[in-house]
């Protein structure tokens, strides 16, 4: 959640991020009307209490019925004591309900609007003109199929729609790729992490997963846990209620998992092949940092999904997302958009996110700061996943179907070209 003193000191700031996410401004006044009462109900209370304390003393000198006037008098002030007490508490609960609700507030600079109002902030390479090598692109299930590196078949045969086997050239295709991702991290300095992939209820809403978008993850009710769809709900609750060491700089971890999404509300929508999937692997990366070193730190893993891009050689575009579409956690967010020769557009492949303090806040993780213990920064981006043998499977495909292996790839492949069975 966000700092109670900035919408205290601030409130003008956080209803302006409100406006450009679209949400909800009268939030803002509703916190501040409830941090208010629970202020006059504590100041109240605490005068009610030292009065209480104070008769309380004078019960033990009295005498008669002047003793017992007294202890009613304190008799009902324990009463008040005990309502304004109750007041205090409530209206403390139905601020902190109100407090999250209310997303991150957004870094000055990021577009404001939904989903289409991105702002396109470099464009890398240019998509290869199929016309002039003498064929039509196939779509990277064609190809898939016939290099005998996809099943969709066999997968929903197995586990339901849009489940799939990656086999042989496409699981070490695969490997290969998440291979040379972790290799890339630890190169950086990251710690490799093989992360739970099932998690607490209050692991998957500290970290934001849980307050608007329920309904797309997967939960197991008889155990009270829940599938996660990246390696960052984990990675996020690694140093929950713990006071982290930054003396030496940011944390910075890349988790290999499997992911889970339950795609809700995607029905319809891109169900051929494996551009959207309920199963798929990813390497993420995630930092704890002190807060002013934050976007340092956003920049930085934008270069290494960058570098990653330019490994496996396609065409991309990087978009400055729009507020609307960041996700309650969020505060700027910067996606590389491949490009899909089959449908002649770009597509997101990574994904990474400034959560400033709004997960650490939540999870109770804090580092020494200048001032005592401070709440950390928090940021995720994605190094690879599953989407990227889309792009490459279509952007190096050849005419006979055979596809050519991206050079920066081939020592973990193990192979130079796929060639169709």
């Amino acid at each position: 959640m966000i700092d109670i003193r900035l919408v205290i000191d601030d409130p003008d700031r956080v209803k302006a991020s409100q406006r450009a996410r679209g949400d909800d401004e009268s939030l803002v006044d509703r916190v501040l009307e409830a941090d208010r009462t629970r202020r006059s109900s504590l100041t109240e209370f605490e005068g009610t209490r030292a009065r209480q304390k104070a008769i309380g003393r004078d019960v033990a000198k009295a005498q008669g019925e002047a003793k017992q006037a007294l202890l009613a008098q304190t008799k009902d002030l324990a009463a008040r004591v005990r309502d304004l007490e109750a007041g205090a508490d409530a209206a403390q609960a139905e601020r902190d309900a109100l407090l999250e609700q209310i997303g991150n507030v957004v870094v000055d600079g990021v577009p404001a609007g939904g989903e289409a109002d991105y702002v396109v902030r470099e464009v890398v390479g240019t998509p290869r003109d199929f016309a002039a090598a003498g064929f039509t692109p196939r779509d990277h299930l064609d190809l898939g199929e016939g290099l005998g590196a996809i099943d969709m078949a066999r997968g929903a045969r197995v586990a339901g729609a849009r489940f799939y086997f990656l086999t042989g050239a496409g699981a070490r295709l695969e490997l290969g790729l998440l291979n040379a991702a972790m290799a890339m991290a630890i190169e950086r300095g990251f710690v490799p992490m093989i992360t739970p992939t099932l998690v607490l209820p209050e692991i998957m809403k500290g970290a934001g997963f849980i307050d608007r978008h329920a309904e797309e993850v997967y939960r197991l009710e008889a155990d009270d846990l829940y599938l996660t769809g990246t390696s960052e709900v984990a990675l996020a609750g690694y140093h929950t209620g713990e006071v982290v060491d930054l003396a030496d700089g940011p944390r910075r971890y890349a988790g290999w998992s499997t992911c889970y999404r339950r795609e809700a509300g995607s029905y319809g929508k891109d169900t051929r092949g494996i551009i959207r999937v309920h199963q798929f692997n990813k390497i993420e990366m995630f930092v704890y940092c002190d807060p002013a070193q934050a976007e340092a730190e956003h920049e930085r893993l934008l270069q290494m999904e960058r570098d990653m891009l330019a490994l496996i050689d396609v065409p991309y575009r990087i978009i400055d997302t729009a507020a609307g579409d960041l996700g309650q956690s969020a505060a700027r967010k910067f996606d590389c958009e491949a490009w899909f020769p089959s449908q002649e557009r770009y597509r997101e492949l990574t994904s990474t996110s400034n959560c400033t303090t709004f997960q650490a806040r939540r999870l109770g993780t804090r580092f020494r700061g200048e001032r005592g213990n401070d709440v950390a920064a928090t940021l995720n981006g994605t190094l690879a996943t599953t989407r990227f043998l889309v792009a490459i499977l279509e952007n190096h495909q050849q005419a006979d179907g055979s596809v050519v292996v991206p050079e920066g790839l081939r020592p973990f492949v193990g192979l130079d070209v796929l060639r169709p069975r």
